[in-house]
């Protein structure tokens, strides 16, 4: 168990008026017209929307919380074949949630198949059919979209195997298109007015922002307009730019994005939010050129999976202090119980895992988010 740590908060000398960038998704909108307001660096920013904002971060920061997922359900249903199909395990957060259905099922007594499907389209395919060809008692579609295999998806629905989702549709809960059992995920709008509170309450209302989306993926835009929302509440908070920088090629334009940006806004570049944590990883070597400080601004959030990586750069300082991380091992877990409960006739659990925050003052020098007590309420309620 780790102590529950308040994160630092800090006030900056930036007074900026907000204007949401709308309508360029092709590259970035920038607003260069933020001015200092000398004299008035210690006031809150925005004191109504400050206050809510600290609460909010305050509660998800707690590594404590007490288990809110279910406490009963059904006993384990015995000798059950589940494959999980991984769009790829080279993506941190799949595998995560690979692993805790794995340790979920050991401690079931059930079978588990895992096949790659290597971040292909025609891999995935690939797998899916492999998957079918094996009868299993359930599928579990890790990380990848259904609608890429449709055809799949339709013969599963059709051969009576109940299919489960990890970030397989926008929404968590069971879905009927696709015809999914569940969707195992965190609601988008919570981890998106997170992501912004937490720079309007470490800012104390007074932040230049910077946000970093990959507007052809529908999801991805939708989180970021929701956290674009967000600040927005805090009239001190100015979005400076916001850059689509589609996700394949963050590796290859980030760098040259980030540099840009770090000359034309100097200082007044105080905070960044990302739809996904791998934007801080292309971003640190640039705005280490640019005699940026690694532990210092601009002060960067992912609202992404929190994969290890990200853990890494927040526990060593290096250009990200925060994330929003999916409690990948708890998600697998409740994968293999929200299929006990269809094999033994019962509804889904309708549990959606509360959002979380890590720092490097809660992270406890971890590489993922590990919530508390599931495993043991998952084991009591199967009885194992």
């Amino acid at each position: 168990m780790h102590p529950t740590r308040k994160a630092a908060v800090t006030a900056t000398a930036l007074l900026a008026t907000i204007t949401v960038a709308v309508g360029c998704e092709s590259g970035s909108t920038t607003t260069d017209s933020v001015a200092a307001s000398p004299g008035h660096s210690s006031r809150p920013g925005c004191p109504t929307a400050l206050a809510k904002a600290k609460r909010a971060v305050k509660a998800a920061e707690d590594v404590n919380a007490p288990w809110s997922g279910p406490t009963s359900g059904p006993r384990a249903v015995p000798d059950r074949t589940i494959v999980y199909i991984a769009q790829t395990l080279t993506n941190p957060g799949v595998q995560g949630v690979a692993q805790g259905v794995q340790e979920a099922a050991d401690i079931i007594g059930w079978r588990v198949r895992t096949i790659n499907g290597q971040g292909t389209p025609s891999g995935i395919k690939a797998a899916f059919d492999e998957a079918l060809a094996l009868r299993p008692d359930g599928i579990v579609i890790g990380g990848f979209d259904p609608t890429s295999t449709a055809e799949q998806v339709e013969q599963a629905n059709a051969a009576g195997i109940p299919l489960i989702g990890w970030h397989a549709v926008a929404t968590p809960g069971p879905s009927e298109n696709p015809r999914l059992l569940s969707n195992i995920t965190t609601r988008v709008e919570d981890v998106a007015k997170l992501s912004a509170d937490w720079i309007i309450a470490r800012s104390n209302g007074r932040a230049g922002v910077v946000l970093f989306t990959d507007a052809s993926i529908p999801f991805a835009k939708r989180k970021s307009d929701l956290i674009k929302k967000e600040l927005a509440t805090c009239s001190d908070v100015a979005l400076l730019s916001y850059e689509n920088i589609p996700i394949p090629q963050a590796n290859s334009r980030t760098v040259e994005r980030v540099s840009s940006l770090a000359a034309r806004l100097g200082d007044r570049w105080t905070y960044s939010a990302a739809i996904n944590d791998l934007y801080f990883d292309y971003a640190g070597p640039a705005l280490r050129a640019a005699g940026k400080e690694g532990a210092g601004a601009p002060f960067n959030i992912g609202a992404g999976d929190g994969d290890p990586s990200a853990f890494q750069r927040i526990n060593g300082k290096d250009f990200q202090a925060a994330t929003v991380p999916e409690p990948l091992s708890e998600q697998g877990w409740q994968i293999i119980d929200e299929f006990n409960r269809a094999f033994a006739g019962k509804p889904s659990s309708g549990y959606v895992a509360p959002v979380h925050i890590t720092t490097a003052a809660n992270s406890g020098g971890a590489l993922s988010w590990d919530s508390e007590g599931y495993r043991e309420a998952y084991r009591k309620i199967w009885d194992k």
